[in-house]
């Protein structure tokens, strides 16, 4: 038989599990929450966290990156409870026996921003479909988050509803940052491109310069964020109660009425839509 050393990956993974655990169980009062960037960067968590602290006594960490990357960190384990806007990926995590149960939290809106002089004329026109033939056939510089996130999978979905999949590649217009929503905005403003952001992101960008946005409000762009806590039965070192606690007042007429107060700039951000 080989001897334990002779298996340096085999080793090494277990022992990063074993600290997993036994931080986690060293943590009983920490809750870990795997979050989009558009919850953290909008501000929401810096305003939620301390109500949701003081009413329970649970303290949370907040793991801030793309859908994608959250709903591969939860079927890790490492998560408590997973906070996304991608619905039908919320739905598989569920039904593979990650989590527990979906629940509707709050909606937002996607837009489309842009230079504010509208290079291709896509404010006037009528319907997303006509909107995103102008940007394909006019091949002026479009951004895409390229990141596997639920921004980037509901771009990818625009494209493909209106039958342009096929050329929303990499290309010299179309260009993928590979990041989050901030750093992608960034990339927009600086290239004078079109890019899809939601709304509560782009409300708080503060380097918007000469962009603006150029298309809203159409129902194609609705942005709904879905709460899951964690199947303890999958991974026994989460902190079920935690997780409970969690979404359990997020979806409480009090964490709802919070989520509703949340502004910036004067500007309601996130519109709870939790059932009853």
């Amino acid at each position: 038989m080989r001897p334990w050393h002779s298996y340096p990956c085999a080793v090494a993974c277990a022992l990063v599990f074993l600290l997993l655990v036994t931080e986690a169980s060293a943590q009983p009062g920490r809750v870990l929450v795997q979050s989009t960037t558009s919850t953290q960067n909008s501000g929401l968590y810096n305003y939620l966290l301390p109500f949701f602290e003081a009413d329970t006594g649970y303290r949370v960490a907040v793991v801030a990156v793309g859908t994608g990357q959250a709903l591969r960190n939860a079927r890790a384990g490492d998560a408590d409870v997973l906070l996304v806007h991608a619905r039908a990926e919320e739905e598989a995590f569920v039904a593979e026996g990650y989590g527990l149960i979906r629940h509707d939290l709050m909606y937002n809106d996607f837009v489309i921003t842009g230079p504010r002089t509208d290079p291709l004329g896509i404010g006037a026109l009528t319907g997303l479909a006509a909107v995103m033939a102008r940007i394909a056939e006019g091949k002026y510089k479009w951004i895409s988050r390229g990141d596997n996130s639920g921004t980037h999978s509901k771009e990818l979905e625009i494209w493909e509803s209106v039958g342009l999949r096929d050329k929303a590649r990499p290309s010299d217009w179309y260009l993928e940052a590979g990041s989050g929503m901030g750093a992608t905005l960034r990339l927009a403003v600086e290239l004078g491109a079109y890019t899809l952001s939601d709304r509560a992101t782009w409300t708080a960008f503060a380097a918007k310069q000469n962009h603006a946005i150029i298309w809203e409000a159409d129902p194609a762009l609705l942005n709904q964020y879905g709460i899951i806590a964690v199947n303890p039965e999958r991974f026994p070192h989460v902190n079920a109660a935690g997780a409970r606690a969690f979404v359990d007042w997020m979806l409480s007429p009090h964490g709802q009425d919070l989520i509703a107060g949340f502004r910036v700039s004067g500007q309601q951000l996130f519109f709870p839509n939790a059932p009853p």
